[in-house]
């Protein structure tokens, strides 16, 4: 079996091109086991894996939580959100209790960046980073990368605009690092109180206007506004927003070309997309969720691997 280069999954950055491959070739195999008609496999029966959310999150906590159990593993759910769990010591008090119930895999959503990276040097369990503050999401920019070459055949050589509120976005920036290893060329865009000041260093492009944007790229990734995350206005209004960086039908429709449309969700319809992109041909929206389990059974059982038995 291929191995992983890395013993935990706390960021693309941590990842080679190669890993990720690793991780798209698993996928693949798992993708036809989740539609057949019986869609688990005993693959990781004896492991146990916690996931800690310190963050609230319907969307990924599911997803991770079917691919452990579509892998025969033990699931321990743990809810931090609404305790009084914050971080720094308390965070490893919490790690280590779940710990000498001898967990061997945490998966983890924290608001601090660096958490899971924090948690993977000081615990023997495997760590995944399922979205730490405003820094990393890896299993999202996986999922979207795997949809991208479902959709297209490959992901090398494709122009993939991601457009929004980039300055929140760990998925911005974890499919920045991922595109870019596959190589492909990737462009921001958004309103300028949106987009980081360090963006240029990523070797990305940068674009304000909409329109030019979409007819540069093959594939547009449109972000979920933040709201929860903005504690000052970067714009005057959401319908400003929305007039500005929605993407609706006529737009498409007039583009020269017919572009690939993705959205990590939830989506705010009507904000970043209207429901008749959402809901057209173009939009791949649905297959990202199913890729997503797919993608998160890869890395979960490629970690398991390494996982010491002794």
């Amino acid at each position: 079996m291929d191995r992983l280069s890395v013993d935990h999954l706390t960021g693309i950055k941590e990842l080679t091109k190669n890993d990720i491959e690793i991780i798209f070739k698993t996928a693949d195999a798992f993708k036809e086991v989740i539609n057949r008609p019986i869609k688990k496999v005993p693959s990781l029966r004896d492991i146990t894996i916690a996931n800690l959310f310190f963050e609230n999150s319907t969307r990924t906590r599911l997803s991770f939580e079917l691919a452990e159990k579509r892998l025969s593993a033990d699931v321990v759910n743990f809810s931090a959100a609404s305790s009084s769990v914050k971080k720094g010591e308390t965070l490893i008090d919490t790690v280590n209790n779940i710990l000498s119930m001898k967990v061997d895999m945490v998966v983890m959503r924290h608001a601090s960046p660096g958490a899971a990276k924090f948690l993977a040097e000081r615990i023997d369990a495997k760590v995944i980073n399922a979205g730490d503050g405003t820094h990393e999401h890896p299993t999202q920019a996986l999922l979207d990368a795997f949809s991208i070459r479902e959709r297209l055949g490959k992901v090398e050589g494709k122009k993939v605009v991601i457009v929004g509120d980039i300055l929140h976005s760990r998925v911005a920036l974890s499919n920045i690092y991922c595109l870019q290893k596959l190589g492909a060329e990737v462009m921001v865009c958004g309103p300028t109180t949106l987009i980081p000041k360090y963006i240029h260093e990523l070797g990305v492009k940068v674009e304000h206007d909409l329109a030019k944007a979409l007819e540069w790229c093959d594939v547009a990734n449109m972000l979920r506004i933040q709201l929860e995350r903005q504690d000052i206005k970067y714009f005057p209004s959401i319908r400003e927003y929305a007039m500005q960086y929605g993407l609706t039908k006529e737009i498409l429709d007039n583009l020269s070309k017919k572009i690939v449309v993705m959205h990590p969700g939830p989506i705010n319809r009507g904000v970043e997309i209207t429901s008749e992109v959402a809901d057209s041909d173009q939009a791949i929206i649905l297959n990202q969720v199913e890729n997503g389990v797919a993608v998160r059974m890869a890395v979960i059982y490629l970690l398991a691997s390494k996982i010491n038995r002794d």
